[in-house]
This record gives structure tokens, sequence and C-alpha cells, in this order.
């Protein structure tokens, strides 16, 4: 008895011993070790323990309630060097100030994208690269795209002075829906049947851009279908921690002028707006592609070179409570330039985008609701246009006359309407929480996605009513601190399309931090729902013997010789799943590399539009259902097929110089076996296919090799200058897409039915120049050069040679904080 009555005491004693332990806060304060302003949203994190706290307005940072003992204490902040402390804790400690020196050297950034958390680019479990606010501000141009040339792996596609189009590990098309994009967590794709990237549609101008994270590689376990190739996620300025106005005028050649302008301010504690505009224009350089009618080809009538863009935006912060945010945002663009498709060149005239997002940030729940509206504008088929002006001269009209009735509709007195119209929208909601539990930090969320097609029937199947498709999602995350060294991270989506049964997409990795750096192993499976285009197609050409048309619902086709018939099941998802090693960090002092391994498998590849006549096929019934006589000539869709595997290595280091000079190389090599000969044997969807077609498959669309070098000088000239010099190298290689084909087989020839083939894209190597002075706080002028020395620069199908391109831009900051 007196021995329990022992054992009771010493556990009560020993409990109240650690209920009364004492506990103690650290205190710091974060300014700019240039400007000595404090430093707002700084993260400072007690390594091992789950423990942090962020700079408030003023800077300071307090921890609480933290257990005696040694701490690695880490301060991180985008675009700053992570700064550590080892510190003893025996009782209340006040670091005093902490000066924060902007980052120098790549690596030290922080990102949020690979895990939906900030981290430190070397720790992220991912293969990511940023551009920074700082980066931007550098570029002499308003053409955002022209930046990620930087970012390490992507292939960064340039089809004139505006066109930028951006691809990650190969599978390239004229139609290219394999990056997601996302503005401030919300999907930026345009709505409706093309889901193409709203590119230069887009509303956000360059000068309220924060960051640009990039991921590579299926991430769909954290933002559902269609992340399977990568995700872009452009984050925006906070108008609390970048008050000011800025007005920015940006001038080139080919008649380019750019006017910007950002305003931003902190009303109270309480309330902050930001507002911005842009409108530019300029001339693409002059192609015209040639139009085929049977056998005979004719050049494109008309087409107009000149491009617009008007976009602009506005946000309302409002905070309720520090910590909770209430973020009201409305964004519009406009723009007008000729764009490529599978089939031909399209005049997109007015093509209009437009959101409104609302959104909810605390520290532990994240919730948002937008809705997103698209408008065609008066956009045509410059194909559809030429062959109905040629009939109307056959017919007997003027070229005065032909030229007005060859956009009209037959009861107007014209050959049919070579345009279309596209009406759509599209819902999103998504709910997000997050929490920790000792080492152990997790997320849970769920989305739903609402897409409304409207094409008023002129290239969709919604003559009988819009096309509506929902998706629905949910993911679990989970961050575990195995060692203060060793990291794992797991999650899992599951996704509801409403053509197909449950979609599961997991993924999981593993770090291991060593010295300034770490390694990484990590998998991923992501599928991509095929986009409304692929499902419900329908587009015939006016006057041309072809057309695409979706097989969302399966297909019959007939042999015109035989009369034999065959079905071709609905299209599925696409699966990707994919292996990576890789390291990032600072393996030697002041060299910083970054190499990523990976290797990928693909099943249920979806082809790009593939001319199902060359093999004596028409497309007979769609779902079961008779094709209207009026689309006899249909002969155009897109099909399954397969598995296709695909490897490839991402390499690159930056080395400082000294604090001001830096150098980069970056290289990249793209492998698959969808080249091999008879790849393809045997596949139920494409044993059938002419060679024609089954070459049209066979192609990387990319370059196997490509690399970059950059030299750059920072902080010149007493910190008011800044100049780099940049050299792309691109190998040639074969492009097919749809009708669209660009091979060194057959070049400066045309094969029946594909469009006149100039040979394989690529084969150069560009070296660009640019230069940054700050007179003042207040003003700063810039100035580049693009493809100096004017090589033959051909990157795209349908797409003009890139020659030379100038910029020069003026930057105003008045009451910039």
């Amino acid at each position: 008895m007196n021995r329990k009555f022992t054992m009771m005491l010493g556990i009560l004693l020993l409990s109240v011993q650690f209920a009364f332990a004492q506990k103690f806060s650290i205190t710091a304060k974060v300014v700019d070790a240039d400007t000595k302003e404090s430093l707002i949203g700084v993260n400072a994190i007690l390594e091992g323990t789950g423990l942090g706290a962020a700079s408030d307005l003023d800077g300071n940072i307090r921890i609480p309630s933290v257990n005696e003992g040694s701490y690695t204490l880490r301060f991180s902040f985008l675009g700053y060097e992570t700064i550590t402390r080892k510190i003893t804790l025996t009782g209340d400690l006040d670091l005093g100030t902490i000066s924060m020196g902007s980052s120098s050297i790549l690596g030290r950034e922080v990102v949020v994208s690979a895990t939906r958390k900030p981290e430190r680019l070397t720790d992220a479990p991912a293969s990511i690269g940023v551009i920074t606010s700082k980066d931007l501000d550098r570029l002499p141009s308003f053409n955002v795209g022209e930046m990620l040339f930087k970012i390490q792996g992507i292939e960064v596609v340039r089809s004139g002075v505006i066109g930028i189009g951006i691809n990650a590990r190969g599978f390239n098309s004229a139609f290219n829906v394999r990056m997601l994009q996302l503005n401030d967590g919300r999907n930026g794709m345009l709505p409706g049947g093309t889901g193409l990237p709203a590119g230069f549609y887009n509303t956000i101008i360059k000068e309220d851009i924060d960051r640009v994270e990039v991921i590579l590689g299926p991430v769909s376990a954290l933002y559902g279908p269609n992340a399977h190739a990568g995700v872009v996620n452009t984050i925006t300025k906070d108008p609390r921690t970048s008050e000011g106005t800025t007005v920015a005028l940006g001038v080139g050649n080919q008649g380019v002028f750019s006017s910007r302008l950002r305003h931003a301010n902190a009303i109270s504690d309480k309330f902050a707006y930001k507002v911005n505009f842009e409108y530019t224009e300029g001339r693409d350089f002059e192609f015209i592609d040639t139009v085929y009618v049977g056998a005979v080809g004719i050049p494109e009538l008309d087409p107009d070179f000149n491009f617009k863009a008007i976009r602009g935006g506005a946000a309302v912060y409002y905070t309720p409570k520090a910590g909770h945010d209430i973020i009201l945002d409305y964004g519009v663009g406009q723009g007008s330039n000729i764009g490529v498709t599978n089939l031909g060149r399209n005049q997109i005239d007015g093509w209009t985008f437009s959101y409104l997002q609302a959104r909810y940030v605390s520290p532990r729940i994240f919730a948002q609701l937008t809705n997103t509206w698209n408008n065609a504008g008066n956009t045509f088929q410059i194909n559809g246009r030429t062959v109905n002006y040629r009939n109307l001269l056959a017919l007997g009209n003027s070229p005065e006359e032909a030229r007005r009735k060859s956009l009209l509709p037959v009861a107007e007195g014209g050959l049919g309407f070579p345009g279309f119209k596209d009406e759509s929208s599209r819902l999103n909601a998504e709910v997000q929480y997050n929490n920790n539990v000792g080492k152990l930090s997790y997320v849970l969320a769920g989305s739903y996605q609402r897409d409304v097609a409207n094409s008023l029937g002129t290239y969709l199947f919604d003559i009988d009513g819009d096309i509506i498709i929902s998706q629905v999602g949910a993911v679990a995350q989970a961050d575990y601190e195995l060692t203060n060294k060793l990291k794992f991270v797991g999650a899992v989506r599951v996704d509801k399309h409403d053509y197909y049964d449950l979609q599961v997409s997991p993924r999981f990795a593993l770090t291991q931090a060593v010295g300034d750096g770490s390694f990484r192993l990590s998998y991923g499976r992501a599928y991509a729902a095929p986009s409304i285009q692929f499902l419900e197609f329908l587009f015939p050409i006016a006057g041309v013997n072809g057309a695409i048309i979706g097989s969302g619902q399966g297909l019959t086709l007939e042999n015109l010789a035989t009369g034999a018939r065959r079905t071709i099941d609905p299209l599925q998802p696409e699966d990707n799943r994919t292996w990576e090693i890789g390291y990032k960090g600072t393996p030697a002092k002041n060299f910083y590399f970054d190499g990523t391994f990976w290797y990928g498998n693909t099943r249920n590849f979806i082809s790009p539009a593939l001319n199902l006549f060359l093999g004596g096929e028409r497309i007979v019934e769609r779902g079961g259902q008779p094709i209207p006589a009026n689309l006899s000539g249909i002969n155009l869709t897109y099909l399954n097929f397969g598995e296709v595997t695909n490897w490839g290595a991402d390499l690159g280091f930056n080395y400082l110089i000294n604090k001001n000079f830096t150098f980069g190389a970056k290289y990249s090599y793209f492998g698959s076996d969808i080249t091999d000969e008879g790849k393809f044997d045997g596949d139920p969807n494409l044993s059938l296919l002419p060679p024609a077609s089954r070459e049209a498959l066979q192609v990387l669309n990319a370059p196997a090799h490509r690399a970059n070098f950059n030299f750059s000088g920072l902080n010149l000239i007493n910190n008011k200058l800044n100049a780099s010099v940049n050299v792309r190298w691109l190998p040639e290689y074969d492009f097919r897409s749809g009708n669209q084909i660009a091979t060194a087989a057959g070049a400066n020839s045309r094969v029946a039915p594909f469009l006149y083939n100039y040979g394989p894209l690529g084969g150069f190597t560009t070296v660009d120049i640019s230069a940054g002075y700050a007179f003042s706080e207040m003003i700063t002028v810039g100035g580049g050069i693009s493809n100096l020395f004017n090589a033959e620069q051909r990157e795209f199908v349908g797409s003009p040679i890139i020659g030379r391109l100038y910029s020069l831009e003026l930057k105003f900051n008045f009451n910039k904080k």
C-alpha cells in the first residue's frame, strides 16, 4: 500500500512539475538591410517544433509559450536571404533588430505553390522555379512571358511580338492546355470550349505581380484536374505592403506602345485597395500563310497584323481583425491579334476575359468563390474567310463585294459566317483548412467547378442549349518531420467529373536536408480531363472539305470504299504518373545548383487533332446519332492511344562571382518512346490510321536538348545600374498538330491535307541584352534588345520568323512605401 502511495505521489509531483514548467517568449524586429524599413509578413520558425510567427505591420515578431532549451530560429521572406540564429532559451529573449538583405543568389526565395504553405525554395518537395517582382522590375517590356525563360525546365515558345506560350516535358500542340494557370489561387484558364490559357487576354499587369511560381510535373493532388504537366501560379501584390502609385510608359519597334498604371493605398488598419490599368498596342511580324481549296493554294485574305490589349482591375481588402482578410477582386482584359489553331489561323477581334473573385484568408482557413466570363467578340477563321472570298469571286462578285460578303452569313448574301462566338462562363468554389499537431501539419480542402459552354452553335454541339459540366474534388495533405532534416509530404485527391468515374490523384515526397540544400524523391499521379473542345467540338470549315468533331460521346467510322463500320469509345481522361529525384541548394559558397531527373508514364494519351479521311474513313455517327448531312465532310477528331513513356533531366546552376556579378546556365533533355517505330501496332484506336496520321502522333513537338546562359550585373554604379546578357540555344525539331506541320521531311512542300510545311522549328541561337538605371527612387529607365543579331527565329507553326526587337521603358514611382 505504501509502495503504491509513493508511486502515486511521485507521479503527482512530476505532473505538477510539468504543469508549472515555465515557458518563455521570443521577440524581434525585422527590417530591410538597405532601406531600414520594417518588413511585413516575415516568417520566423523554430525548427523542429512547429512553433513560429509572422511579423506585423511594424515588423515585430513574437513567438510565445516556448519551453526552455536550445533552438535554431529561421527568418525567411520572399526575395530576401534566409537568416538563421542559434539560441538558448532560459528566459524571455529579445533578439533586437534583424536586418534582412535582398537575395543575390537563387534558392533563398520563399514559395507557397509546392505545398500550399510558405517554405524556402530549396526545401520545396517539387521541381519549382520563381520569378520575383524584382526580376520583373528589371524587365524593360510589358510582356511578362519573356521572363519565363528564367525558369528551369520550362519550354517557352515565342510566336511573335506578343505571342509567348509555355509547356513542360514535351508534347506541345497548337491548342495546348497541359499547363494549368492560376492567378491568386483562381483558375486562370479561359472558360468554355477552348479551355486555353488566357495569355494575351489576361487581366494582370506587370507592376501588380508579386511573384510567379512554376511547378513542373503532375500536381493534381493539390490543384485538381489538368495540373498534369505543371502549374503556373501568378500571385499579385498586397496593397498594404506595396502602397504608392506607379506609372510606366514603354515603346519599341514594330510600333509597340504600352502605358500602365497601378495605385495602392492602405486607408486604415482595416481597409486597403488597389487599381491597375494597361493599354498596349503594336504590329506583329508579317507572315501570310497558305489556304488550300482542293489542290489549289491561295494566300490568306487580308490578315490584320496589328495587336491591341486593354486590361484593368480593382481589389478591396478588408481586415475585420488581425490575421483575417476579406478580399473582393475584379478584373477584365480584352485583346485583338492573330491566333494559331490546329486547322489554321484565327483573326481574334475583341476577345474579352473577365472575373469576379471573393476570398477569405485567415491563419487556418482559406475560401474563395470566383466567376469567370468569356466573349469571343468578332473573331473569325482566316481560312474560312479566304475560301469564301475565292468562291464569291467565282460567282461574279467584284473583289470589294467579295471582301465584304466573305464575313456574312447566307441570309445576308454571304456563303456562311466563317467565325465563331463564345459567351461561356465558369464558377469555381474552394475551401481549405490547415492545422498542425506537433511535427505533423495537414491541409484539408474541397472544390467545385461548373463550366457553362455557350458558342451559340458556332463551334460546339450546343445548338439545343448550353453544355454544362460540373466537377467536385476533395484533397487531404500531410507534412511530417521524421527528423530535423528528413520530411515526408503526402497528399491524395479524389475528383468526380460529370463525364467520368472517380479519379484518384496521389502524391508523396521525401526531402532530406543536406547542408544548405535538400535532396528529394517524389511520385505524383495526375489526370487531365479532356477540355470541352475535345469532348464537344464541332467546327466545319466554310468551303473546305474538313472539320473537327469532339469525341466525348464516342464515334462511328465508315470506310468509304467497303462501307465497313467501326466504333471508337468516348474520350477518356489522360493519366500521368511521374517519378522525380532532385537536389536544390548551395553545395559550395556562392554556388547554387538545381538538378532534376524524371521518368513518366502516360496512359490514355490524348492525341492532337487526327485526320481520318486519309485512311478512307469518315465519321458518320456521334454517340449513336447520325451526323447531319451538312457535316458529312467531317474527318478530324481526338483519340486516346496506348501508353507513352517519357523521361528527362533539368540541370542548372547560378554562381555569384561577387556581390555584383552572377553567371548562370540551364540545360534540359527530353526523350520519349513515342517516336519508336511500330510503337502503336495493335492499338485498337490507331491500327487503322493511315501512315500520315500516325506520323502526326509520333513526334515530341519539343527539342530533345535546349540550353540557356545568363550573365548579370546588379547594383552597379552606386546601386543604380542593372544589366544582363542572355543566350538561348534551341536545336531543330519537328512539330505536328492537326493540319499544322513543320518537319524536316517534306520541308517547303505540301502533303494533302496538311498546311504548307515550312520546315522544322528551332535551329537557332539568340542573344538578348537588357539594362536599367535608377535616376532616383522615383524615376527609372530600362532598355533591351531581343534577338540582338537578328537570327532567323521561328518557333511555332503558322507563325512568322521573329526578328530583332527593341524596347525602352520609363517608370515613375510616386509615394512608394
